[in-house]
């Protein structure tokens, strides 16, 4: 049975901070699963590297024009470059190719998470061909032929919400409002001077009833014999 070897090298100094970073920020930007898929682009970039170190050396015609052609069909590099412009690509010219990357550019998925979901269900075709791997090298004969099955595009129509309620546009040229005219202001009237309501009186405090006082019977039989004598 032939033994599977891996295809990738992983770093030196795994517990550097700013290795981490680094692999953090790619792996947000270009919504990678682990930092193997990562290993692997760079793996990628490194073999080309060497071979391009190794053409320099032995300055082998065919063998940079093989290496050039590839470039150029993936479209990494352009007709223009040439073997020095190998040694110049980064790790985002490697990742930028992936399956998963560029259907989320050519905006047929929402979210680069979608993207590859689509990817792994199965809803992404390339030529009538179905592809469930999110890191397939897509050439640039085949970007075009990129698209989403039918079923899946109706479900995303029917579930996004800016479809719905979507009035139809109206055919036929615009007429032009005419322009509001100013409302004219209403004439001031003069004013007048308005009299100030007089204030009630406040009620007057009623005294109460002065109690007569009742004389003495003493009093009244002394002035009655005084009269009699």
């Amino acid at each position: 049975m032939r033994k599977m070897r891996r295809k990738y090298k992983r770093p030196k100094s795994p517990w550097n901070g700013t290795v981490i970073d680094e692999e953090r920020k790619l792996l947000r930007e270009f919504g990678l699963k682990n930092k193997k898929e990562l290993w692997k682009a760079r793996s990628t970039l490194r073999l080309y590297r060497a071979r391009a170190r190794e053409i320099t050396a032995t300055r082998n015609d065919a063998d940079q024009k093989a290496l050039l052609d590839r470039l150029v069909k993936f479209n990494i590099l352009t007709n223009v470059q040439g073997i020095d412009d190998v040694l110049a690509l980064t790790l985002e010219d490697i990742l930028n190719r992936r399956l998963q990357t560029i259907l989320f550019r050519k905006n047929l998925a929402n979210t680069l998470k979608q993207s590859r979901q689509l990817i792994v269900h199965g809803h992404v075709l390339i030529n009538n061909r179905k592809m469930i791997f999110p890191s397939y090298f897509v050439p640039t004969s085949e970007e075009g032929l990129i698209e989403i099955s039918q079923e899946m595009r109706k479900k995303m129509a029917e579930s996004d919400p800016k479809s719905k309620g979507r009035p139809e546009p109206k055919t036929g040229p615009m007429k032009e409002k005419p322009a509001a005219q100013p409302k004219p202001e209403p004439a001031s009237k003069p004013e007048t001077p308005t009299e100030k309501p007089k204030e009630d009186a406040p009620p007057k405090e009623e005294k109460p009833a002065e109690e007569t006082k009742s004389e003495p019977a003493s009093n009244k039989a002394e002035t009655k014999t005084e009269g009699g004598k």
